[in-house]
């Protein structure tokens, strides 16, 4: 580092993201969940994102910069209202697959940014009184890029109505077709009876001495025949989301803790995975900089493909399944990663297909076990206060990030206590899932087996 700052300075800007998002998180999902309106949160957290990195290129002192990683992760903590705004607006059936698309985009921008410093390394030149050069550039550039965000989010964005309230209204508005056809219906009958009555009829006919007979006023069965997609929650409503709520109740059952757990050993085996990787590389391989980006692009792009085949995948088979998959993968991984990398064997050529595999099996696990655990989540917890329930879930997962390379970044010379550790985890979280798979179902068919159950 050029503040001069102690190489752990380093793991406190990282983990200071993180920190700020895991705090933060809960807090935009419960605003969303009272709103139920996602784009201006999503306007207010890009601010803190423009803030923070805004003082990362004024890099003035190490404080400046890790004050900057905190302020930018609060805006980060903006997700869990994105992923129930994206829980409330898909059907169950779909979830899977929009969760896979997202989290795929999400992928795609972690390998395309890095690939930016091509050209961000080469900046030299003062901005006013800023000075941008390799090591201000990105959050020069990432101040322009959120604000383009910005812009984005005013003009492209809508706040989409809950799948219950969309299906309500399309009912009602076919509903109003059909008594607007039937109406005309009877009119075109009557003007064509009309046509064939005689001019003069009976005073009897249309009641009595010309008594004019009353006619049924027309019913009005519709109170807002054309609803606005994003009209504004009502406070009742608003006052009513957490009305009964209750964290033990919602988050204190076994299937819950079961997924919690598995965000949280995907999130910590994944970032130890990414601390040691780099000392691996260059103590067996002597990988350079130039490698060690090269081994980060295919990674990513590994990990794209997987999030690609888990949403094609999740049309066929339950999210239940998926996760068994990725689980089963990342066990073989850890415990082949256990077995050839704590202490490599053979040549080179060997030592570096038994680290490719080890690796290569690790990511590839990672989109089957993130896609459905995130999609059993919104599935088993109430809807209608879903921001707060995946605030909590990337509570852990930050919490995750932050353990994670802490664990990785002082055992890199210990590989068995570092890699065993992670072994048992999964291992855990296996027989967590094995015990736990029979529940990990929509709440619909869990009460549709406990009624057969019952009957039986």
């Amino acid at each position: 580092m050029t503040l001069d700052a102690a190489p752990y300075f380093l793991g406190l800007v990282l983990s200071a993201f993180s920190l700020s998002g895991l705090l933060s998180g809960p807090l935009f999902g419960h605003w969303s969940d009272r709103t139920r309106s996602t784009k201006k949160i999503i306007l207010f957290a890009n601010i803190f994102e423009i803030v923070g990195n805004f003082m990362y290129l004024m890099g003035y002192s190490k404080w400046l910069l890790l004050s900057s990683r905190l302020v930018a992760g609060i805006g980060a903590g903006v997700s869990s209202s994105i992923f129930g705004f994206l829980t409330r607006s898909t059907a169950p059936e779909d979830r899977a697959t929009v969760f896979a698309a997202f989290m795929a985009c999400r992928q795609a921008g972690l390998v395309i940014g890095p690939a930016f410093n091509i050209f961000l390394r080469l900046c030299d030149f003062h901005l006013g009184p800023f000075v941008i050069n390799k090591y201000t550039a990105p959050g020069l550039f990432m101040c322009l890029l959120w604000i383009l965000l910005q812009f984005v989010v005013v003009f492209l964005t809508v706040d989409l109505p809950p799948v219950e309230k969309r299906k309500a209204r399309d009912s009602m508005m076919r509903k109003n077709q059909e008594e607007e056809n039937e109406k005309s219906l009877v009119e075109d009958v009557e003007e064509s009876d009309e046509e064939g009555k005689p001019l003069i009829v009976s005073q009897e006919l249309m009641g009595s001495y010309g008594s004019v007979v009353a006619s049924s006023p027309p019913r009005n069965t519709t109170l807002n025949p054309n609803p606005s997609p994003h009209s504004p929650v009502s406070p009742a409503e608003s006052s009513g989301v957490f009305k009964n709520f209750s964290i033990s109740r919602e988050f204190l059952r076994e299937e819950v803790i079961v997924l919690l757990a598995a965000q949280f050993v995907t999130f910590f085996n994944q970032t130890a995975l990414e601390t040691m990787v780099t000392p691996l590389t260059q103590k067996y391989f002597s990988f350079g900089e130039l490698e060690n980006s090269v081994m980060y692009f295919l990674g990513g792009v590994v990990v794209i493909a997987g999030f690609l085949f888990v949403r094609w995948l999740s049309r066929h088979v339950t999210e239940r399944v998926i996760l068994a998959i990725g689980l089963c993968m990342c066990n073989i991984s850890c415990i082949w990663c256990l077995i050839f990398l704590a202490k490599p064997l053979g040549g080179f050529a060997w030592q570096l297909t038994e680290f490719i595999i080890g690796v290569f099996l690790q990511i590839l696990g990672l989109p089957f076990v993130s896609v459905a655990q995130v999609s059993l989540f919104s599935k088993i917890t109430a809807e209608k206060t879903q921001g707060f329930s995946q605030g909590i879930r990337r509570s852990v997962g930050g919490l995750a990030t932050i353990l994670g390379p802490l664990w990785a970044g002082g055992l890199t010379e210990n590989m068995y206590v570092m890699m065993g550790m992670m072994t048992v985890l999964l291992v855990l979280l296996t027989m967590m899932l094995v015990y736990s798979y029979s529940r990990l179902v929509e709440p619909a068919a869990q009460e549709q087996m406990d009624n057969s159950e019952n009957f039986n």
